[in-house]
């Protein structure tokens, strides 16, 4: 019988999943966030490669969310300067 040795979950992965969401869900914030959340879990994924932690797929789901993040706060930024543009012309 072989017993499967627990691998620790890489702690960045989990900051990468986290700075994922809160870019969905915190208006403003949001961009810096997603930035930050993209390079955490990068470095988390090469981590995870080099030291054969666990915690892959939360740093794929760091990132995913991280990018959705940033796309959202992008259209919400134009669309904010887009608004203030129309409504300002005399």
């Amino acid at each position: 019988m072989h017993v499967a040795e627990k691998t620790q979950t890489n702690s960045k992965s989990v900051i990468s999943l986290t700075f994922g969401v809160l870019s969905i869900l915190l208006p403003y914030l949001g961009f810096i966030l997603g930035v930050i959340g993209v390079v955490v879990s990068r470095k988390a994924t090469k981590e995870i490669e080099r030291t054969n932690e666990s915690g892959g797929a939360l740093a794929t789901s760091g990132l995913i969310c991280s990018i959705v993040g940033i796309v959202i706060q992008t259209f919400a930024i134009v669309a904010i300067i887009a608004f203030f543009s129309l409504t300002t012309v005399s």
